[in-house]
C-alpha cells in the first residue's frame, strides 16, 4: 500500500469532503486545497491508474476500497495526533502543522501504540479538519 505523501492527501480530502457534499468533483478538491484545476486532475488521473479512486462520466470522484483504506489510516492518524499535541499543551495551530507532517511517516507500530497510551483522543470531532494536512 505504498503511496507518496501527495497522494494520501488527496485521497484524505477526497474523504473529507464526502462527508460534507453529496458528490465529490475535481473543482471540489482544487477549492479545498487551494490547488489549480489543472494540477488536481493530474494528481486524478495517477489515483485513479493505481484503482485508489474511479471517476463517473459526471466528474464525481469516489475512493475505491484501497483508496478508502489509505484516506481512514491517514485522516485517523491526523485526528488522534492533532488532538494529543493539543491536550500536551501545544497550540492547535501548531498541532494541525504538525499532525500533517507526523501523519505521513509515522509507523504503523509507532502509531499504534500511541493510539493504545492515549486511547480514543481526538478520534470523533465529527469529520472536519483544518486544510493543510
Amino acid at each position: 500500500m505504498a503511496i507518496n505523501e501527495s497522494a494520501e492527501n488527496y485521497l484524505e480530502t477526497i474523504l473529507i469532503l464526502s462527508k460534507k457534499l453529496p458528490v465529490v468533483r475535481s473543482v471540489d478538491i482544487a477549492e479545498e486545497l487551494g490547488f489549480k484545476k489543472s494540477s488536481v486532475s493530474v494528481a486524478m488521473k495517477h489515483l485513479r491508474e493505481k484503482e485508489h479512486i474511479s471517476v463517473d462520466k459526471s466528474g464525481f470522484i469516489t475512493l475505491t476500497p484501497s483508496g478508502r483504506e489509505i484516506a481512514e489510516m491517514i485522516y485517523e492518524r491526523h485526528q488522534l495526533l492533532s488532538a494529543w499535541l493539543v491536550h500536551l499543551g501545544v497550540s492547535e495551530e501548531t498541532a494541525v502543522e504538525d499532525a500533517c507532517k507526523i501523519e505521513h511517516v509515522i509507523s504503523k507500530e509507532s502509531f499504534q501504540a500511541i493510539k493504545d497510551h492515549v486511547g480514543g483522543i481526538g478520534l470523533s470531532d465529527g469529520g472536519n479538519k483544518p486544510q493543510g494536512g
